[in-house]
Protein backbone atom coordinates (compact mmCIF):
# COMPACT_ATOMS: atom_id res chain seq x y z
CA UNK A 1 0.00 0.00 0.00
CA UNK A 2 2.91 2.49 1.07
CA UNK A 3 4.62 1.45 -2.28
CA UNK A 4 1.55 2.06 -4.19
CA UNK A 5 0.92 5.28 -2.89
CA UNK A 6 4.71 6.25 -3.47
CA UNK A 7 4.81 5.60 -6.75
CA UNK A 8 1.00 7.34 -7.72
CA UNK A 9 2.94 10.17 -6.05
CA UNK A 10 6.00 10.59 -8.07
CA UNK A 11 4.13 9.26 -11.39
CA UNK A 12 1.56 12.54 -10.82
CA UNK A 13 4.11 14.89 -10.20
CA UNK A 14 6.04 13.94 -13.83
CA UNK A 15 3.05 13.23 -15.36
CA UNK A 16 1.69 16.75 -14.86
CA UNK A 17 3.40 18.42 -17.05
CA UNK A 18 6.57 18.69 -18.36
CA UNK A 19 7.46 22.59 -16.70
CA UNK A 20 6.41 21.26 -13.42
CA UNK A 21 8.28 17.95 -14.03
CA UNK A 22 11.71 20.37 -14.67
CA UNK A 23 11.03 22.15 -11.46
CA UNK A 24 10.97 18.75 -9.35
CA UNK A 25 13.55 18.12 -7.22
CA UNK A 26 13.61 14.35 -5.75
CA UNK A 27 16.28 13.03 -3.21
CA UNK A 28 16.64 9.54 -1.43
CA UNK A 29 17.95 8.70 1.70
CA UNK A 30 18.67 5.07 3.38
CA UNK A 31 17.60 5.28 7.06
CA UNK A 32 18.68 2.36 8.16
CA UNK A 33 22.78 2.98 6.71
CA UNK A 34 22.11 6.91 8.38
CA UNK A 35 21.53 5.42 11.36
CA UNK A 36 24.05 2.58 11.51
CA UNK A 37 26.79 4.31 10.02
CA UNK A 38 26.18 7.79 12.37
CA UNK A 39 28.23 8.23 15.62
CA UNK A 40 25.66 8.00 17.34
CA UNK A 41 24.34 4.93 15.84
CA UNK A 42 27.43 3.64 16.11
CA UNK A 43 28.07 4.59 19.71
CA UNK A 44 24.42 3.25 20.52
CA UNK A 45 25.09 -0.16 18.28
CA UNK A 46 28.41 -0.80 20.86
CA UNK A 47 26.37 -0.15 23.64
CA UNK A 48 24.05 -2.66 22.68
CA UNK A 49 26.65 -5.25 22.11
CA UNK A 50 27.88 -3.95 25.58
CA UNK A 51 24.89 -4.82 27.08
CA UNK A 52 24.04 -8.15 25.40
CA UNK A 53 27.39 -9.71 26.44
CA UNK A 54 27.04 -8.61 30.14
CA UNK A 55 23.13 -10.32 29.54
CA UNK A 56 25.05 -13.34 27.89
CA UNK A 57 27.53 -13.89 30.81
CA UNK A 58 24.65 -13.80 33.16
CA UNK A 59 22.67 -16.81 31.11
CA UNK A 60 25.65 -18.21 30.83
CA UNK A 61 26.69 -18.64 34.63
CA UNK A 62 23.29 -19.46 34.73
CA UNK A 63 23.62 -22.30 32.52
CA UNK A 64 26.59 -23.64 34.10
CA UNK A 65 24.89 -24.09 37.73
CA UNK A 66 21.85 -25.89 35.73
CA UNK A 67 24.45 -28.16 34.42
CA UNK A 68 26.27 -28.75 37.29
CA UNK A 69 23.34 -29.62 39.07
CA UNK A 70 22.13 -31.70 36.27
CA UNK A 71 25.53 -34.03 36.42
CA UNK A 72 25.34 -33.99 39.96
CA UNK A 73 21.92 -35.72 39.74
CA UNK A 74 22.76 -38.56 37.29
CA UNK A 75 26.08 -39.38 39.41
CA UNK A 76 24.01 -39.37 42.83
CA UNK A 77 20.96 -40.75 41.24
CA UNK A 78 21.14 -44.25 42.51
CA UNK A 79 22.47 -43.31 45.72
CA UNK A 80 20.03 -40.64 47.00
CA UNK A 81 17.02 -41.34 48.51
CA UNK A 82 13.61 -41.06 46.48
CA UNK A 83 12.93 -37.59 48.35
CA UNK A 84 16.44 -36.58 47.93
CA UNK A 85 16.21 -37.44 44.30
CA UNK A 86 13.04 -35.67 43.78
CA UNK A 87 13.79 -32.50 45.30
CA UNK A 88 16.92 -32.20 42.98
CA UNK A 89 14.60 -32.64 40.51
CA UNK A 90 12.70 -29.89 41.65
CA UNK A 91 15.80 -27.81 42.10
CA UNK A 92 16.76 -28.43 38.42
CA UNK A 93 13.42 -27.67 36.86
CA UNK A 94 12.78 -24.54 39.05
CA UNK A 95 16.35 -23.29 38.00
CA UNK A 96 15.48 -24.44 34.53
CA UNK A 97 12.17 -22.12 34.59
CA UNK A 98 14.44 -19.58 36.10
CA UNK A 99 16.90 -19.56 33.43
CA UNK A 100 13.78 -19.34 30.42
CA UNK A 101 12.53 -16.30 32.45
CA UNK A 102 15.61 -14.54 32.95
CA UNK A 103 16.35 -15.02 28.56
CA UNK A 104 13.22 -14.02 28.20
CA UNK A 105 13.59 -10.61 30.34
CA UNK A 106 17.21 -10.02 28.72
CA UNK A 107 15.74 -9.99 25.29
CA UNK A 108 13.21 -8.17 26.33
CA UNK A 109 15.47 -5.54 28.08
CA UNK A 110 17.74 -5.36 24.67
CA UNK A 111 14.52 -5.11 22.72
CA UNK A 112 13.60 -2.11 24.65
CA UNK A 113 17.15 -0.72 24.60
CA UNK A 114 17.71 -1.17 20.86
CA UNK A 115 14.54 0.76 20.22
CA UNK A 116 14.80 3.62 22.72
CA UNK A 117 18.03 4.67 21.07
CA UNK A 118 16.46 3.55 17.17
CA UNK A 119 13.26 5.69 17.49
CA UNK A 120 15.46 9.15 19.31
CA UNK A 121 18.38 9.05 16.62
CA UNK A 122 15.62 8.25 13.50
CA UNK A 123 13.61 11.20 15.07
CA UNK A 124 16.82 13.55 14.77
CA UNK A 125 17.75 11.99 11.58
CA UNK A 126 14.16 12.93 10.20
CA UNK A 127 14.44 16.63 11.49
CA UNK A 128 17.46 16.70 9.84
CA UNK A 129 16.11 15.59 6.47
CA UNK A 130 13.36 17.64 7.10
CA UNK A 131 15.62 20.96 7.18
CA UNK A 132 17.42 19.84 4.27
CA UNK A 133 14.35 19.29 2.22
CA UNK A 134 13.24 22.89 2.88
CA UNK A 135 16.57 24.66 2.65
CA UNK A 136 17.42 23.15 -0.29
CA UNK A 137 13.99 23.46 -2.33
CA UNK A 138 13.19 19.36 -2.75
CA UNK A 139 9.68 18.31 -3.80
CA UNK A 140 10.40 15.13 -1.87
CA UNK A 141 12.80 12.99 -0.01
CA UNK A 142 12.38 9.22 0.30
CA UNK A 143 13.69 6.55 2.13
CA UNK A 144 15.25 4.07 0.09
CA UNK A 145 14.39 0.99 2.39
CA UNK A 146 13.29 -2.58 1.74
CA UNK A 147 13.07 -2.42 -2.44
CA UNK A 148 10.66 0.32 -2.51
CA UNK A 149 13.14 2.47 -4.62
CA UNK A 150 14.22 0.54 -7.41
CA UNK A 151 16.58 1.99 -8.93
CA UNK A 152 17.74 6.08 -8.59
CA UNK A 153 20.72 8.32 -9.72
CA UNK A 154 23.37 8.64 -7.38
CA UNK A 155 23.06 12.07 -7.11
CA UNK A 156 19.63 11.84 -5.57
CA UNK A 157 21.24 9.78 -2.95
CA UNK A 158 21.38 12.22 0.40
CA UNK A 159 22.15 9.86 2.99
CA UNK A 160 25.96 10.71 3.22
CA UNK A 161 25.23 14.36 3.80
CA UNK A 162 22.47 13.51 5.56
CA UNK A 163 25.28 11.28 7.93
CA UNK A 164 27.40 14.29 7.73
CA UNK A 165 25.08 17.10 8.83
CA UNK A 166 23.63 14.84 11.77
CA UNK A 167 27.10 14.01 13.20
CA UNK A 168 27.66 17.80 13.20
CA UNK A 169 24.61 18.43 14.71
CA UNK A 170 25.21 16.24 17.72
CA UNK A 171 29.37 17.66 17.90
CA UNK A 172 27.67 20.91 18.23
CA UNK A 173 25.94 19.84 21.44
Amino acid sequence: MKKMLLLLVIFFLLAGGHAYAQNVKIGVVDLLKALNESDTGKKAKADLETLIKSKQTALDEKGKEIEKLREELGKQSLALSPEAKKSKEEELERLGREYQRTVSDSQNDVKKKESEYTSGIVKEIRAIIEKMGQEQGYTMIIENAEGIVLFSKKDLDLTETVIKKYNESKAKK
